[in-house]
């Protein structure tokens, strides 16, 4: 990556809260507000200025006709009027660097005085949010640090996040018109510039019972908020037409698009994914994008159409025709989307486009894995019970993943489905705006702004803690009692106002859930063991016995529940957040739809072996002896080993990833784009989509809990397995368990050459088993190739018996 420095528009003449806190702050408690503008968009920021510190202070700021003399003022002015400022002022700011578009400068002036520059009317908003952001803010008391002096300019022209009101989303849904209009504030006072909203038919149902006004109202009013704060307006506008050739249908779709376009007071810009859903070939899809270009011109005649590459099974002459169209710079096209199931890296993207075609990141901050940036090597237990879509706050690897990508881009709208991606909205604007900000700065000013100045710290690292719960191992992991330490140390001292907040909320209840998962866990893997060792003296207690003692040891994980008190604090924390922004955290109770942020309905799922144990029970009492009964049980007490001289290895588990090649590193390529990654899932003879990770796969077999996740790679690149000291003089046989969410056709090779079976289909059938020639274990090591068809979405290997003859 290039070295950043000289490419930094943030410049922090004095350094902040250096010593005691405010040591040198000014009060600005009695201050009024000036400006020289009566602009409707400076208007907002005025009013933005008043209702948040009033909110925070009780403090009722007046806006002032005139300059008053004697300071005690803030004054928000644009650069442009600088000159209608007296002297001093003027002298306090000219001394900051030039600013750029959108750019604001900050400064702690004369007599007791706070100045707020903006290049524009957006860098004066945006100025607005940096002193909320660093000012302190209690009961009658607004203060800021003396030495303030901050000049800033945004890195990236394009910063925003997609709010979809939908039902799909597990909030969106229930906010009101008032709940938008303030997350869209709090948006941009950390820089966001852009909110693409949704149009009312998507791959979607049509309503929820959350929503307030109809999704066709509602998208009006979002549109019409950000216009009152001079943002930018984009709309996710998917292609859900049966038929874009022929003229009835495009007139139909047209008609709605009319309708949709007219009735936004501002739009920006439209983007059209080319799939997921709505897949087109590239002919087809440019020539309906023309048509809708003139259409959405005629209402908006700024606004441009961008599209992404996006499909699940793409093949080599669908991206020669796509980026053949998109080379051709047609006047209504904005550029390329690079987001979630984009086949090609956006290095080459950026190689492939002509430099003067721009490219827009839509990347998915809102999910855990099937996600355009999953955990790396997530713990099974958390996608077993926090599923794909739980509350996730990750801010450093959102700035890992921003800044191995953002150089190629000229900004980003995120993908998001909820609030449940909250903290990783406003680390994502702040690295859009300045990459070298340091995160844990963000969540100081998220925790002093939302939480209150005495919990900036304590909550800033409590977020950091949720963060490094999802790192390593959950049993393992010790720092997971220590989080829920951390927030049960705010929860005891906090007042009520910050209890009922649902930010703290989101926290806190990850902070109960995360540990009663690991305590779960430990607890109903020694159960595991216990009800083993039963079965594995079922030579001298007999068969039946040996089961019926296994299974009463199992069953305890559900008749002698551990630690009901966390289980209760989370049901009472999901029913506050519902009923505070309609988060919606379990499906009986809240309507959340499956797999869409549902956790709370997971907080009982099994987490050891005990559905796969208890099924094959079921399966050998029907045997007619008693020897075979044993041998059964025998097999199911070994089934993983590989016999002398063998090898065994699953590859969800980190003792066997050391034997998957890699690729880049997870920094330079954080969307495993040239790169394995784990994946969960059982798959098997259905849909390649499950909305919970357990062990049943899609014909209802109870299915061992190794299966639910694997190795994989993504499109048609080769996945690499290595195995070494072996015997050079001894023949193999290799058994494997294919199993997860893609069902690919797959070939098996290896390093020299060799074939070990073609194409198959997976997803059939789980195990397979093959002959491995000699020659390519006659040197004691061999590597393993794993590849795709053209179109297919991905290779996956769960375990490999390596077998000795």
């Amino acid at each position: 990556m290039p070295y950043r420095t000289s490419f930094r528009f943030l410049i922090l003449l004095l350094v902040l809260w250096t010593g005691s806190a405010f040591s040198q702050s000014i009060d600005l408690s009695k201050s009024q507000i000036f400006s020289p503008s009566d602009k409707a968009t400076l208007l907002r920021s005025i009013e933005v200025l008043q209702n948040e510190v009033e909110k925070r202070t009780g403090i009722k700021l007046p806006a002032a006709k005139k300059l008053p003399k004697s300071g005690n003022v803030i004054l928000l002015v644009s650069e442009s009027e600088l000159d209608k400022l007296p002297e001093p002022y003027r002298n306090a700011v000219s001394a900051l660097p030039e600013l750029k578009s959108e750019g604001f400068k900050l400064v702690a002036g004369p007599s007791n005085t706070l100045i707020i520059v903006g290049k524009d009317a957006r860098g004066i908003l945006y100025g607005v949010g940096r002193f909320l952001r660093k000012a302190e803010m209690t009961r009658g008391k607004l203060q800021v640090d003396g030495r303030l002096a901050i000049s800033t300019s945004p890195r990236y022209p394009m910063r925003g996040h997609q709010l979809g009101y939908r039902p799909k989303t597990n909030a969106y849904d229930a906010f009101t018109v008032a709940g938008f209009d303030q997350y869209i504030r709090e948006l941009a006072l950390f820089g966001a510039n852009t909110i693409e909203i949704l149009p009312p038919r998507t791959d979607d149902d049509a309503t929820s019972p959350h929503m307030k006004i109809p999704a066709a109202q509602m998208i009006v009013e979002q549109s019409r908020i950000c216009k009152s704060y001079g943002l930018d307006v984009s709309i996710w506008y998917p292609n859900m037409g049966k038929n874009y050739v022929h003229p009835d249908s495009i007139a139909k779709e047209l008609a709605e698009r009319d309708q949709v376009f007219a009735s936004l007071p501002k739009l920006d810009g439209v983007f059209v994914p080319a799939g997921d859903p709505g897949e087109l070939e590239p002919d087809v899809l440019f020539a309906w994008l023309e048509k809708e270009a003139t259409l959405l011109q005629k209402y908006h005649p700024k606004a441009k159409i961008w599209v992404s590459p996006q499909v699940f099974r793409p093949t080599q002459k669908w991206f020669d025709a796509f980026f053949s169209h998109a080379n051709k710079e047609y006047p209504w096209f904005g550029g390329v989307v690079f987001g979630p199931w984009v086949k090609i890296p956006v290095q080459k993207i950026r190689e492939m486009l002509k430099p003067s075609i721009p490219i827009r990141h839509y990347p998915d901050i809102t999910h855990n894995y099937s996600a355009q940036y999953p955990v790396p090597h997530w713990d099974l237990a958390w996608a077993m019970t926090l599923g794909r879509e739980s509350i996730n706050p990750r801010p450093f690897d959102e700035k890992a993943i921003h800044n191995a990508l953002d150089q190629y881009g000229i900004g980003s709208v995120s993908y998001s489905e909820g609030t449940n991606d909250d903290v990783n909205k406003f680390v994502w604007s702040d690295q859009d705006w300045d990459p070298e900000m340091p995160v844990i700065e963000t969540l100081r000013d998220y925790s002093s702004l939302f939480f209150g100045p005495e919990y900036k710290e304590a909550g800033a690292q409590a977020i950091v803690d949720l963060e490094k719960n999802w790192r390593g191992e959950v049993v393992d992991n010790n720092g997971i009692g220590i989080t829920l330490r951390q927030w049960q140390s705010m929860e005891k001292s906090a007042p009520l106002k910050l209890l009922q907040n649902p930010r703290f909320q989101m926290g806190l209840i990850r902070a109960y859930f995360d540990d009663y998962t690991r305590q779960r866990l430990i607890y109903e893997l020694e159960l595991e063991q216990q009800a083993r060792r039963a079965l594995a003296s079922a030579d001298k207690s007999g068969a039946m016995k040996a089961m019926r003692n296994a299974e009463i040891l199992l069953a305890k994980a559900w008749k002698e529940r551990i630690l009901p008190d966390h289980q209760q604090k989370c049901y009472d924390l999901a029913d506050s957040l519902f009923k505070s922004i309609g988060a919606q955290l379990t499906m009986k109770k809240h309507g959340a739809m499956s797999g869409r942020g549902n956790f709370v309905d997971l907080i009982n799922m099994p987490l050891n072996d005990a559905p796969y144990l208890l099924d094959q029970f079921k399966r050998i009492e029907k045997l007619t002896s008693e020897a075979e009964m044993l041998r059964e049980i025998d097999q199911l007490l070994h089934r993983t080993d590989p016999g002398p001289g063998g090898f065994y290895d699953h590859f969800g588990d980190p003792e066997s990833w050391y034997r998957v090649v890699p690729g880049l590193s997870w920094e330079k390529d954080p969307g495993s784009l040239q790169s394995p990654r784990i994946g969960f899932g059982v798959g098997l003879v259905g849909e390649e989509w499950v909305d919970e990770i357990q062990a049943t796969g899609f014909k209802g077999q109870v299915t061992p809990r190794a299966w639910m996740k694997q190795a994989k790679t993504l499109y048609d690149q080769p996945l690499q397995i290595r195995y070494e000291n072996l015997d050079p003089e001894a023949a193999y046989r290799i058994r494997i368990s294919y199993t997860g969410r893609f069902r690919s056709r797959m070939r098996m090779t290896t390093d020299d050459g060799q074939t070990i079976h073609d194409f198959i289909q997976t997803g059939e059938q789980p195990t397979f088993e093959f002959s491995v020639p000699r020659a390519a274990t006659a040197d004691g090591k061999v590597i393993f190739e794993w590849t795709c068809g053209e179109g297919e979405r991905g290779s996956q290997v769960t375990e490999i018996w390596l077998i000795k003859q």
